[in-house]
């Protein structure tokens, strides 16, 4: 199985997000996806918990975290950074694991619809280019 680490700064949306869609589309192809904060709000919003419940792809164990947390379950074959702060903050990991940034914006404090949005430029998005670089 290989290790995507999803990276954005309060780990309650875009990130979320990311990590659950993975998990439902790519688990069977062998990739599994973590996600966390460079500063964690400590909750998904939610809005993305319900656009994820929506699209079958939500499960009980998703959380808020820090790198810290998230890094318990690596090493990471792929680090995936999802929005310019956590670009900028983010972390060197150990033996030059990879490192991406495809941006979205937060939908954090708009309307469900830019949940939606996010929802499906994730899937368009970054689902195919994580394939990419991992397969």
């Amino acid at each position: 199985m290989k290790k995507v680490l999803i990276l954005c700064t309060g780990n309650s949306c875009r990130s979320i997000i990311a990590e659950a869609l993975v998990n439902r589309y790519l688990r069977a192809r062998g990739i599994e996806a973590f996600s966390a904060g460079s500063n964690p709000g400590g909750r998904v919003n939610p809005d993305a918990r319900k656009v994820l419940e929506e699209e079958g792809a939500w499960e009980d164990g998703y959380h808020s975290k820090t790198v810290d947390e998230a890094m318990e379950k690596g090493p990471f074959d792929l680090v995936v950074t999802v929005c310019d702060n956590a670009k900028e903050s983010c972390p060197l990991f150990p033996g030059g694991t990879k490192s991406i940034h495809v941006g979205f914006e937060d939908p954090d404090g708009k309307p469900y619809e830019a949940f939606v949005k996010t929802l499906k430029e994730i899937q368009s998005r970054l689902l195919p280019r994580i394939e990419k670089e991992l397969m």
